[in-house]
């Protein structure tokens, strides 16, 4: 079932952060398990914000030990920025097993990210310029409390609820994906990919790396391997509706551009809300009005439908 929702606004930024929480949890019916959030601000080009976990966050219920082992994971992080000359520029433990680092690199990003992932539990959420990657079992309060999202202001966002089918629930199977090593790509999907595992195969021999069984990590992967090939985001989205088979829609999202894709037989809903300032979409219209409470005018997009919306 899940439930994906984005926003993007026009020439300024918001309160993403509180948005896309009160758009959340309108669809917290759509999943229960746990949700997810792309959030992005402008940044700065010459600086990267890493969020990182370093355990599942089941695995704090397993005694007193693991706070001490999880002390030791992040020493090791840190030891691993300081050996490859990254300036951390701010670091702030979001939980006790997610942390938020900013730092200064001018180094292979891949190869760093891949150092820092030979630590146990570690695992990369995100690397961008613009990108905060959030996620964690439970509904959009409980996660938009424990990370502090309410205060996040940015120019647009997407997010996720997730009723786990057929994958752990966790949050290496929450969405939304990021694809590593690229900065500032996002996706959520609301579906079923039904060749994900050639697809998949495909993208791991052309050197791309997965972190997960979901099959909506391949739209991730598969929209940062076209753009990093010279394919604009509306020319990828276009694409995959012939290539990706299945029943999906998904949205994507870049450091300044939004996208939503429709497969050709468009049985995954999508609402959609546009003004001249603002964009707002998902799975169905009441997270929309949780946010806009006044007579608004929406449509269900057709199948095949590709748009792309600027920051």
């Amino acid at each position: 079932m899940c439930g994906i929702a984005g926003l993007i606004h026009k020439g300024k930024q918001s309160n993403v952060g509180s948005q896309m929480t009160s758009m959340l949890q309108a669809l917290k019916h759509r999943g229960p398990d746990s949700t997810g959030y792309a959030v992005y601000s402008e940044g700065k080009n010459d600086e990267f914000v890493m969020r990182v976990k370093v355990a599942e966050a089941d695995d704090m219920s397993s005694g007193r030990g693991i706070y001490a082992e999880l002390e030791r994971r992040v020493s090791k992080i840190d030891e691993i920025l300081q050996e490859n000359g990254v300036e951390v520029k701010d670091k702030i433990k979001a939980t006790e097993y997610a942390l938020r680092y900013v730092i200064k690199f001018e180094g292979d990003m891949g190869r760093l990210a891949n150092h820092i992932e030979e630590v146990k539990g570690a695992e990369i959420l995100s690397i961008g310029n613009g990108l905060e990657l959030i996620k964690d079992l439970g509904d959009a309060k409980d996660v938009s409390g424990a990370y502090g999202l309410n205060s996040f202001h940015g120019t647009h966002g997407i997010g996720h609820t997730r009723m786990a089918t057929e994958s752990d629930v966790d949050i290496r199977s929450a969405h939304p994906y990021w694809a590593f090593p690229y900065n500032d790509v996002s996706v959520v999907h609301n579906g079923q990919i039904t060749n994900y595992w050639i697809m998949r195969r495909q993208m791991e021999n052309k050197g791309h790396r997965f972190t997960s069984n979901c099959d909506s990590e391949l739209l991730a992967v598969y929209t940062a391997h076209n753009l990093s090939q010279g394919i604009d985001l509306e020319e990828s989205l276009r694409l995959s509706i012939n290539e990706i088979d299945g029943v999906f829609t998904y949205l994507v999202a870049t450091k300044d551009q939004l996208g939503m894709a429709k497969d050709t037989m468009a049985a995954k809903p999508l609402v959609l809300y546009e003004s001249d300032d603002l964009i707002a979409m998902a799975s169905e219209e009441v997270a929309i009005r949780a946010i806009l409470p006044q007579e608004i005018d929406t449509y269900d997009p057709y199948d095949e439908e590709v748009r792309v919306w600027q920051a």
